[in-house]
């Protein structure tokens, strides 16, 4: 027996899913718990008892322990990260205050930092006299008692983390890598982070924001992560505990943490590839993705099977250059609060209920009208199998905080506010959606909906006749997919430097050397992972763009091309006419190289059981009110009662303990053979 836990912390819920495995047969397990956002291990800890009590897992049993945290970004969004200090080239002190020309809020009356000084104030910046040239070469050589004397001043300030970032690093870290040996030296209880080794590319200003966020949550994701830990060997677990990136890979904690800018959309991530792996099973290469938490919805576009990379993300409004899913987040999910603005407008989110006190049907004393509150009055959800029936709803908390805070100042009716509530939220998740698709030059009509979180599949039927998608895949636990997507993503590891070459001008030798070097990096990460001797797959990629551009595509560098330069060139101008709608065969340079080492997941495949051809049985019958504002007696259906071949026609509840499926009027379903309820519309 084998047992695989994956365990995603989310606002509201954190998700468990244990997968069993013995011989050729694989068994799932799957709840979720309340979060404890003020110390997100007490849930996980919570959840791996309820496994070892209530369903008889054996800590001794447990090979694999992968996590999904969203403690980087609080950090970040609550200013609870560590005290830094920043240590930089001569001249160059107020780089990170001084940022970019870009504002993103230009009619502001009182004007707020577009940069995050708040990681270093100008008082933490200090300077040492040291150069390296655009060339790599050393002009001015640093002198160690400088370096030292300037790190004292920071230590004289209570700094828990020193930054190191150096002109023109990237094309030579020498000294970056001497500062790092002589603090860890003098200072050893200081978290010190280069940028040589977190963001190695030119941009000084980019450079600097990803290095100072990578140590402002690195004693942070140190502690968390230990305390993890330490439940882990408490509890007699022996796996090593394995943590999702950005990118959507796992690696251990311990290399996780020498790098923590990289766990910034850890939750989000392993959402997007769950979502991957079950259009996969079912069948489906191109998909939109819809998480809808309780928070927040995020959205990804996957092509031919694999999620959109970007090499840059936004914290906070920051941006922090790091390789991340291409998530697109709104404040939009199910503790999203319903309120009125100034001109008696309806708006929904971004404020959130959250966990505690949560939406005012929970009985926590939750007094704002939320997205969930509506759910229930429509009669889209049953107050007494909510999250499994681990949650009570009150019905009427919910009718009187929408009547008191929307219905009534709208003169309507609760369920009109209800109903006015969904519309508002589904409008912005559309739009949303519309951002990660054709602003990409992508048509959603060609792509299939995946929904999951909590409140994915609720939606899904709206959000799909919004923009002409005809067929939604429902996976088989969509309201934690999340953590499925733990036990299914790679494991790996991805280094870049920067490379500035005009491509035109790059001998292939150089080239293959850059490329031997980046590689030698991620077989030292690699090589302390528990991979058991598995084949490692590796693929290399390079930023281009076109020569006086300043912005880049990241684009795949295929080595076995007849001409990979050339090769590399032809891709470049397909994407950029893709992305910006134009390509002109003008010179190209490229910025920077990366390389990217994985050693794919081996998951179990759970079957569903088999039944003849026919319609689902439904357990009973519910009023609901539809999206056409008619309140109509629906057949409930729930998940587990779907067998293989099952077939369900809208208007349909399907109910199970981690979400609802709305199957809406025009839609008709039928499971496939791994379980997932495959959705498609069957009137225009």
């Amino acid at each position: 027996m084998t047992v695989e836990i994956g365990i995603d912390t989310g606002g509201t819920f954190t998700d468990i899913v244990c997968r069993r495995s013995s011989g050729s047969s694989t068994h799932e397990v799957v709840f979720k718990v309340p979060s404890t956002p003020s110390d997100p291990s007490r849930a996980i800890a919570q959840g791996l008892n309820e496994l070892i009590t209530q369903h008889g897992v054996s800590p001794a049993d447990i090979s694999r322990f992968v996590h999904g945290t969203t403690v980087a970004t609080n950090a970040v969004l609550e200013r609870k990260g560590a005290r830094v200090g920043i240590i930089t080239t001569e001249g160059f002190r107020d780089a990170l205050e001084i940022g970019r020309q870009m504002r993103t809020a230009i009619y502001e009356l009182e004007l707020t930092a577009q940069t995050p000084v708040f990681l270093a104030p100008r008082a933490r910046r200090v300077e040492v006299s040291e150069r390296v040239s655009a060339q790599g070469e050393v002009i001015v050589p640093m002198a160690d008692t400088d370096l030292l004397a300037a790190a004292a001043t920071l230590v004289d300030q209570d700094v828990e983390a020193i930054v190191v970032c150096f002109l023109f690093s990237f094309l030579n870290p020498t000294h970056e890598q001497r500062a790092r040996a002589l603090l860890d030296e003098a200072f050893p209880q200081l978290a010190i982070s280069i940028s040589s080794e977190v963001d190695p590319a030119f941009r000084e200003y980019e450079r600097v924001v990803a290095t100072a966020f990578d140590a402002y949550t690195k004693p942070v994701l140190t502690t968390y992560l230990g305390r993890i830990n330490g439940e882990l060997t408490q509890a007699g677990v022996n796996a090593p505990l394995q943590v999702m990136q950005s990118r959507g890979g796992v690696s251990t904690a311990a290399v996780a943490t020498q790098r923590p800018v990289r766990l910034f959309l850890s939750g989000p991530a392993a959402g997007v590839i769950g979502a991957a792996d079950v259009a996969k099973e079912a069948n489906v290469d191109d998909l939109i993705t819809v998480d809808i938490g309780g928070t927040s919805c995020d959205i990804a576009l996957v092509r031919d099977g694999a999620p959109t990379i970007r090499s840059e993300g936004v914290i906070d409004g920051f941006p922090v250059r790091v390789p991340m899913v291409d998530v697109n987040a709104i404040g939009s999910g199910g503790g999203s609060v319903a309120w009125l603005d100034g001109a008696g407008g309806l708006r929904v989110g971004p404020q959130s209920a959250g966990a505690d006190p949560g939406p005012a049907c929970y009985g926590r004393g939750g007094a704002h009208a939320t997205v969930t509150d509506a759910s229930l009055v429509l009669g889209l959800l049953n107050p007494a199998y909510f999250a499994g029936g681990t949650v009570n709803l009150d019905i009427a908390l919910a009718q009187e905080v929408i009547d008191t805070t929307i219905a009534r100042p709208l003169g309507m009716s609760v369920e009109a506010a209800a109903l006015g509530i969904h519309q508002v939220l589904n409008a912005q998740m559309a739009e949303g959606m519309r951002l990660v698709s054709i602003r990409q030059g992508y048509d959603p009509r060609d792509f299939a909906l995946v929904p999951l979180g909590g409140a994915g599949p609720l939606h899904a039927c709206a959000l799909a006749e919004e923009l002409g998608i005809s067929t939604i895949v429902v996976p088989r636990s969509p309201g934690v997919l999340s953590a499925s997507g733990l036990l299914v993503a790679p494991i790996e590891h991805e280094v870049s430097v920067g490379f500035p070459h005009h491509i035109d001008k790059i001998e292939l030798g150089d080239l293959r050397e850059g490329l031997a070097q980046l590689d030698e990096r991620c077989a030292r990460l690699m090589a302390m992972e528990a991979t058991g001797g598995q084949q490692v797959e590796v693929r290399y990629s390079a930023d281009v763009c076109y020569v006086g551009q300043s912005h880049y595509l990241e684009v795949a560098l295929r080595l076995d091309d007849d001409n990979p330069l050339q090769g590399l060139y032809r891709r470049f101008l397909k994407q950029h006419e893709q992305v910006y709608g134009y390509a002109t065969e003008a010179k190209a340079r490229m910025v920077n190289l990366r390389t990217a080492h994985r050693v794919p997941t081996t998951a179990g495949n759970i079957s569903a059981s088999s039944a003849p051809p026919g319609a689902a049985k439904p357990t009973h019958r519910r009023t609901v009110v539809l999206a056409s504002g008619e309140r109509c007696d629906v057949p409930v259906v729930r998940r587990e009662g779907l067998l293989l071949n099952a077939e369900i026609s809208g208007p349909t509840i399907v109910e199970q303990a981690d979400t609802t499926t709305v199957v809406a009027d025009g839609w008709s379903g039928r499971v496939e053979e791994h379980g997932h309820l495959i959705l498609r519309r069957v009137t225009p």
